[in-house]
């Protein structure tokens, strides 16, 4: 199985992630979902998979969460996930797929887990200078 990228590649924590990948595993494929959009069956293989919710993959910051009141916890799951496919900027980044699982890596060391073979005590340097360990 290949490793999946959900990616956006104006966001800082995605792209970290994306380089963190390469250099610790094989090329993934990534997937623009910006471009490409999203479908139901999709989003909620996604999320049942990594054990979130819609509410729990919202994006509320640099989104328009909030002003598609999105953000009130009285919608309904279903209305966040019908905003999502409207507007595949709502869902949080990035989200990779391994043998291991699938998960929402924010922050990026959250990928470590989900790669074979990364040595405990690895490091990776941030693009913004900050440098991460594998646990």
């Amino acid at each position: 199985m290949s490793i999946v990228i959900y990616h956006n590649p104006q966001c800082g924590t995605s792209r970290n992630v994306l380089e963190i990948i390469r250099g610790f595993a094989e090329e993934p494929i990534v997937v623009e979902y910006l471009k490409m959009g999203w479908t139901r069956g999709q989003l909620q293989s996604l999320f049942a998979v990594a054990g979130l919710t819609p509410r729990q993959a919202l994006r509320t910051s640099k989104s328009p969460a909030e002003e598609l009141g999105l953000t009130d916890p009285a919608v309904s799951e279903e209305t966040i996930l019908h905003a999502m496919l409207e507007h595949p900027v709502l869902v949080n980044r990035p989200i990779v797929c391994t043998r291991k699982g699938v998960a929402l890596c924010r922050p990026s060391e959250a990928v470590f887990a989900l790669l074979p073979d990364v040595v405990s005590g690895s490091t990776f340097t941030k693009e913004d200078g900050d440098v991460i360990t594998a646990p």
